[in-house]
């Protein structure tokens, strides 16, 4: 079993490790490193919808089991 004193503090990585002005810099982008032409998803709502329902049917997560009626 591990103590308060053998566990070793998490080191702060990516985003949270840059300092303030850094993130605020980033986060104020938003989107506009893409160019509008080139979101696929803005600009075609099924092709959006299917990769959506793509990432379910992959995803462990608590999503409908396929083949089962829930109805």
């Amino acid at each position: 079993m591990t103590t308060p004193e053998t566990t070793k503090p998490k080191a702060r990585r990516g985003f949270a490790a840059m300092n303030p002005e850094r993130r605020r810099e980033i986060a104020r982008k938003g989107g506009a490193s893409v160019p509008s032409e080139k979101r696929s998803f803005a600009k075609d709502r099924d092709l959006a919808a299917a990769a959506g329902r793509k990432g379910g049917e992959s995803s462990r997560g608590g999503g409908r089991s396929r083949g089962r009626d829930l109805a």
